[in-house]
């Protein structure tokens, strides 16, 4: 019973997530979630009694935790122990790219969130924010600090570190690509990569102002 009670939840969250990525927060009816589902508005109403509300912020949230740790497992596998910097960073941004294509409904979701921005409650997006976005800039920014005290880095602040490589090397491939909704071909997103990544470490390689003020 609890197998098939969970794998009911599942069927609604999935079918939420489509329904939310596709009408949005404020069109979007139980009625739909549950044709979506394939269940009954009761059953939608069973697992969350709060209605559309809480089934949002569920959504929300659990979309966000899959998408970290996919994230968490591109730091893990790429940064773990750095032989090439640049080469390194490089596949991170690519590994961590990723994701905004291997999880389509829940960047559709995202791209409603950002749009409907100012007629969704500000609990959700600050739910959203803290199991996504801010969780994953914390995790490379984590990192981040391992690689300064290893002498990788000169990054006083890690997190705003973080926050620079993340923009340099996805901020342009997410614009351009409306959050994975549009196709980029290969060449065109190494090519972006590879030059943010370079952009990045012409900030923050050690000693490069030591250096410079030498000259």
């Amino acid at each position: 019973m609890r197998q098939g009670l969970a794998e009911k939840r599942q069927a609604i969250v999935r079918g939420a997530r489509r329904v939310f990525g596709r009408d949005g927060y404020t069109r979007a009816g139980i009625d739909s979630i549950a044709k979506e589902a394939g269940v009954s508005t009761r059953t939608i109403y069973n697992h969350f009694p709060e209605g559309k509300a809480q089934l949002f912020r569920a959504v929300v949230v659990e979309g966000s935790e899959e998408v970290v740790r996919a994230h968490v497992d591109a730091l893990d596998r790429r940064l773990y122990k750095v032989t090439d910097l640049e080469a390194d960073l490089v596949d991170f941004a690519h590994a961590w790219m990723a994701p905004m294509y291997q999880y389509r409904d829940h960047f559709a979701l995202v791209r409603q969130l950002r749009a409907e921005v100012g007629h969704i409650p500000q609990e959700f997006l600050d739910a959203w924010r803290a199991s996504g976005p801010d969780r994953a800039l914390k995790e490379v920014a984590a990192r981040f600090r391992e690689l300064a005290e290893e002498g990788h880095l000169d990054a006083p602040d890690p997190e705003r570190a973080a926050t620079h490589f993340l923009w340099l090397t996805g901020a342009e491939i997410s614009d351009r690509t409306y959050q994975g909704a549009v196709p980029m071909p290969d060449e065109e997103r190494n090519e972006l990569i590879v030059s943010g990544v370079r952009a990045f470490l012409h900030g923050y390689l050690p000693h490069r102002g030591e250096l410079s003020r030498e000259v």
